[in-house]
């Protein structure tokens, strides 16, 4: 009972926007031109940035905005699910409180009834928490790879010669000195490129406004998948 009331209660109280950034990225076709297309390497000593790359897909304008709507989309199903697991709580103490003055058949009734619905929210809360992640994915993947255009222009324009990501885990960067971090910068890139406004400021508590983890971790950089030809 423990483990449906937790799931039904991450839906209740809203999908957190850090799951974004647990959301593996597929890597980028690789592409027989490749090496014809690859910028020249700047002459001089190597030009090094980091950049928490899922963080900053997760936080552009353009991405808290889609994440409120996923949540909006789900609100009806996590209502559903917060009736049920009521439901659930309530027959478990009527029996229990009532047990006493029940028949043995009316007993086994009951508690059936309650093993069914306990079921039916076990399926409904996998079946739900499935169908979000898999919105979340795809909603991810778009938006990566056009946060992944703006980055590889800018490391051209700026003449980096190589950008670590530091947003997964196993990361290899265990020092970083701040002004080497782009990842603000390529947020506000973005936000400029996409017109996208920023979303109005939420309730404290809100489920709804993102937040970056204070250390992010990463192995190598995420490359999204490229759009389908």
């Amino acid at each position: 009972m423990n483990r449906l009331v937790a799931i039904a209660a991450t839906l209740a109280t809203g999908f957190a926007l850090c799951a974004a950034a647990q959301v593996p990225a597929a890597p980028l076709p690789a592409s027989t031109s490749a090496a014809a297309d690859a910028p020249s390497v700047p002459a001089g000593p190597p030009k090094i940035a980091v950049i928490a790359f899922q963080v900053a897909v997760a936080q552009t304008n353009e991405g808290q905005r889609d994440f409120a709507d996923l949540q909006k989309k789900y609100d009806p199903k996590r209502q559903q699910l917060k009736g049920l697991s009521d439901e659930v709580d309530r027959l478990t103490k009527e029996l229990q409180t009532q047990g006493n003055t029940l028949s043995d058949a009316e007993k086994e009734s009951r508690a059936k009834t309650i093993d069914d619905k306990k079921k039916q929210l076990s399926r409904d809360a996998e079946d739900a928490q499935n169908d979000f992640n898999q919105d979340m994915q795809e909603m991810y993947n778009g938006l990566a790879q056009k946060v992944y255009d703006v980055l590889n222009a800018y490391a051209q324009q700026q003449g980096y010669t190589l950008v670590l990501d530091v947003s997964l885990q196993q990361q290899p960067v265990l020092y970083a000195a701040d002004s080497t971090n782009i990842t603000k910068p390529i947020i506000d890139a973005y936000n400029k490129k996409s017109g996208v406004p920023a979303p109005p400021p939420q309730p404290a508590g809100s489920q709804l406004a993102p937040a970056a983890p204070t250390r992010p971790a990463a192995p190598a950089t995420p490359r999204p998948s490229a759009p389908q030809q």
